[in-house]
């Protein structure tokens, strides 16, 4: 083994230790944390490859935006910062199920390969990945920019409480929803 080798190891037991740590947490705040540790473990892998440009990528979009976003929705929402006994279920069935599909998936990937070498093709060009990116999947990345743009709105939305409520009146009632634009505060 060589040390690159020992390093891409290292770093995907980091990965995967996140992970885990990730869906096991009753935290709600370190769960986010620990998926940027996931993440950027990734993002080390890449650069063990020599993937550099992916690596960026990964920590550009997703534990620069994604884990923002995400972060920043927990705290507009209003969830729980601390602990939350909603989050404490008997972790076995996912253990099984996740356990059965690492296992199902080394199996055949073993059969696959049958220890064997495999050819690498030559280094990409950011030239050739940027044809693909936006020549084979630019509608999933509209799709996914129009879905963080509705989770931030809806997280916006969510944490003010002042809309889509009626105002108190003086008398300690609250008075019926006004109609939009009904009364602007303009005298005609």
């Amino acid at each position: 083994m060589t040390g690159a080798d020992l390093l891409l190891l290292a770093l995907g037991a980091v990965a995967v230790g996140a992970g885990v740590l990730v869906v096991t947490t009753k935290h709600l705040v370190r769960a986010g944390l620990y998926l940027v540790v996931c993440l950027g473990a990734l993002a080390g892998d890449y650069l063990v490859l020599g993937a550099e440009l992916v690596a960026w990528v990964q920590v550009l979009i997703y534990v620069g935006a994604v884990v923002v976003l995400l972060l920043f929705a927990v705290m507009l929402t209003r969830a729980p910062i601390g602990a939350s006994d909603d989050l404490d279920r008997p972790g076995w069935p996912a253990a099984l199920i996740g356990g059965g599909a690492g296992l199902g998936l080394s199996v055949l990937l073993v059969d696959a390969y049958r220890w064997s070498t495999v050819t690498l093709p030559g280094a990409g060009t950011a030239e050739r990945l940027g044809e693909q990116i936006f020549r084979s999947w630019v509608l999933p990345f509209e799709v996914l920019s129009v879905l963080l743009l509705s989770a931030l709105v809806g997280a916006v939305v969510l944490s003010r409480p002042d809309i889509g409520r009626p105002a108190p009146q003086s008398d300690g009632t609250a008075a019926a929803p006004r109609a939009a634009g009904a009364d602007s505060g303009v005298r005609r």
